[in-house]
């Protein structure tokens, strides 16, 4: 992809004094005409870059502007690499590691081959998560609208969105977006999709950067008081953590926090079975007890 082709360009400018097209042409195996953009991109993002024809001659950074190659070092560059390699969990390609050791060439093994940090990005759609965020990086890259179905609490409908990043937040992927529906910014989760296609080319818009903060995403609209079982307290603590529940005389967990909507908090607090106990809100309380009548009518009445 350009991106990561522009990113190992320069890493070898910073690592060599000079290098030609042709050369960059065979690494990244492709054509000179496409290093030649690639250059002019470089340019114009601000990196001063020459280029001198004939014997002898190359591209490299003007004198002046050259960066210390000793700026990563080896612990940074296995850094990028855990990174990498994470990106390459999504596709269970080897497409990053490849990008780091075309970007670590010549540099004396600065790259490690012993790895101290593995970072695993897959998830339960291992087969439908990589095609979705292949088709939304194209996207993304080529200015092109992109059009799916979406699943959501309030219901089924049908996207056409304009995407801008690519989000990997609360252990799931999303697409933050121009909407055309809802005519503002929003987060799409791709687990939600369906039928998810390129439309038509856009003119980008200036796109803010995403809050990613709860409150954000998920307003509290319900503070919620639950006393559970202290068998509970390693789920809470890998779910909350350990400071977000205090414990009673009697030895149960008393938790506070704040839900965005009903059933998320009835449908979490069934997951403890008869571990738990919500005692605030009274409504949800209510709702609650009408719910397990009704579970229990369902389930008596199949025997």
């Amino acid at each position: 992809m350009k991106m990561e082709r522009l990113i190992g360009i320069l890493s070898i400018l910073l690592q060599r004094e000079k290098v030609t097209a042709p050369e960059l042409a065979e690494q990244f195996e492709v054509s000179r005409r496409t290093i030649q953009r690639d250059i002019e991109s470089l340019c114009k993002a601000g990196i001063p870059l020459s280029t001198v024809q004939g014997a002898g001659g190359g591209i490299s950074i003007m004198e002046g502007y050259r960066v210390d190659r000793t700026l990563l070092t080896a612990p940074e560059m296995q850094a990028i690499l855990a990174g990498l390699r994470s990106l390459d969990s999504i596709s269970g390609t080897r497409r990053y590691v490849q990008l780091m050791e075309k970007l670590s060439a010549g540099t004396g093994g600065l790259v490690p081959g012993n790895a101290h940090m593995l970072i695993d990005l897959s998830s339960w759609y291992k087969n439908s998560l990589p095609p979705k965020i292949e088709l939304i990086q194209k996207a993304i890259e080529q200015h092109y609208t992109i059009r799916f179905t979406y699943y959501s609490p309030k219901g089924e409908s049908v996207r056409i969105v304009e995407p801008y990043y690519l989000v990997f937040h609360w252990s799931t992927w999303y697409v933050w977006s121009w909407c055309q529906m809802r005519k503002d910014f929003r987060l799409f989760k791709l687990g939600r999709m369906t039928e998810l296609t390129c439309e038509a080319p856009f003119e980008p818009r200036s796109a803010p950067f995403p809050n990613l903060e709860p409150e954000n995403i998920f307003p509290t609209r319900y503070q919620v008081t639950v006393l559970f079982d202290p068998a509970c307290r390693w789920r809470l603590i890998e779910e909350y953590g350990a400071d977000r529940f205090t414990v009673e005389p009697d030895g149960r967990l008393r938790f506070v926090g704040g839900f965005p909507d009903a059933d998320s908090v009835l449908s979490w607090v069934l997951t403890f079975g008869d571990k738990a106990e919500l005692l605030e809100p009274k409504e949800l309380r209510k709702r609650l007890s009408i719910l397990i009548k009704t579970l229990a009518d369902r389930y008596q009445g199949s025997n």
